[in-house]
Order: structure tokens, then C-alpha cells, then sequence
């Protein structure tokens, strides 16, 4: 089976913004069972709690993330692992005017 290089590069620029919510913005890649996700929140994101599981990384911003055993602040630079589960249920809070991060997920 012949490749492109192109199959493994994913440009972002090419890829429309939906808004799943209010205050936020993401751009999503679906390739087999792999979710890439750009994700932009914004000082107007509602207050809601998240039982899904995130790894990936704040590109720039700065937010905090409170969980049921305490609260952690994540900037630019930081990687992101949080469980899936009802255990691990977190809720964020944008401290600048949007918080620019990389989510990798199963589809």
C-alpha cells in the first residue's frame, strides 16, 4: 500500500472551528480511532463538570482546574492527564482571555 507524508501531518489551518458550547471552540481530526483536538476556551465558557478523560497539553493560556480533592493551575507548557470517570470529574476556569490547548482522545 503506497503513503503520503501527508497522512500523518494534520494542519490545523485547513480545519473549521465548530463550538460545541458557549465560550468554547474546537477543531477536530478523526483518523481510525484517534481524536486530535485544538481547543479554545474563553472567559464566557459556563461552568459545567466533565467525567471524560483528557491528555494533551496548554499551548497558551492559563486556566485552573478544580476537582473534587482540590484545584491545579495549568499554563503554557503543561501537560494535561486526567482519567475518564465519575472519580475524576473536573471543571475549568479560564484565568486570561482564552486558554489554547492540544487534546489527544479515543474516537
Amino acid at each position: 500500500m503506497e503513503r503520503t507524508l501527508n497522512q500523518y501531518k494534520v494542519d490545523f489551518e485547513t480545519v473549521p472551528w465548530d463550538e460545541p458550547m458557549p465560550g468554547v471552540r474546537h477543531k477536530v481530526v478523526d483518523r481510525g480511532n484517534v481524536k486530535l483536538r485544538l481547543v479554545e476556551y474563553a472567559k464566557e465558557m459556563e461552568p459545567h463538570w466533565c467525567n471524560r478523560g483528557h491528555v494533551g497539553m496548554v499551548l497558551e493560556g492559563k486556566f485552573e482546574i478544580r476537582y473534587d480533592s482540590g484545584t491545579e493551575v495549568y499554563g503554557p507548557g503543561d501537560g494535561v492527564m486526567i482519567p475518564s470517570g465519575d472519580e475524576h470529574r473536573h471543571t475549568g476556569v479560564v484565568l486570561t482571555d482564552t486558554v489554547l490547548c492540544v487534546f489527544v482522545e479515543d474516537v
